[in-house]
């Protein structure tokens, strides 16, 4: 709501995160998809057409099943290989939407040991599908299981990089909901949190 009246960022502290329900489906300790009921709230509210960005460090298997065969929300997720990461069965690079759904669904499968130097690249395609869509608004899935000392993924993000990562969503420069999804180092999680919050906000 906040967003629909004219703010230009904020922020949903969501317990458990949700981007691994689909339509008919639960799993990954989410049971509602936040980022999903977002997104369907600014459409039904006014908005034409509404991007995610997911860069939790796993596939957002639900919120891609939610919006695969739909034009007007855009999904773009980096995440690391399903081959070795959850939810395995979806997350590919090939999986680009369906019926008129073809080419809004992006991903980005990345491999064991990715610096920020490598998934910043995957951001910016990301950040260009998302410009390029022309959507009203973004919402962004912000896991923070990507960071170097996360004890169930495997990506070596350092704490100095979610301000970056801040910043370059910024630079699409459209209303944006940052949805809390992963995180599990929880002694650093609310630091990287804040990183990502602060990036953005610095280059609003």
């Amino acid at each position: 709501a906040i967003i629909a009246t004219g703010e230009r960022g904020a922020f949903a502290l969501c317990r458990p995160p949700g981007h691994h329900a689909a339509h008919d489906m639960f799993g990954g300790y989410c049971f509602l998809n936040n980022a999903a009921i977002a997104a369907q709230w600014l459409l039904d509210t006014g908005f034409h057409k509404v991007s995610i960005l997911d860069v939790d460090f796993h596939h957002g298997n639900g919120t891609q099943d939610i919006f695969y065969e739909r034009d007007d929300v855009l999904f773009c997720s980096i995440h690391g290989d399903p081959k070795e990461a959850f939810p395995h069965f979806l997350g590919y690079s090939d999986e680009r939407g369906q019926g008129v759904g073809e080419g809004f669904n992006h991903n980005y499968p990345m491999p064991r040991g990715t610096t920020f130097a490598e998934y910043k690249i995957s951001l910016q395609h990301s950040l260009n599908h998302i410009s390029d869509f022309q959507g009203n608004a973004l919402v962004v899935s912000v896991g923070v299981d990507t960071f170097e000392n996360d004890p169930i993924s495997f990506f070596r993000l350092q704490r100095q990089d979610y301000a970056i990562l801040g910043e370059m969503i910024s630079s699409l420069h459209l209303p944006t909901l940052f949805v809390l999804e992963g995180g599990y180092d929880l002694k650093e999680m609310g630091e990287n949190i804040v990183s990502v919050l602060r990036g953005f906000e610095r280059s609003i």
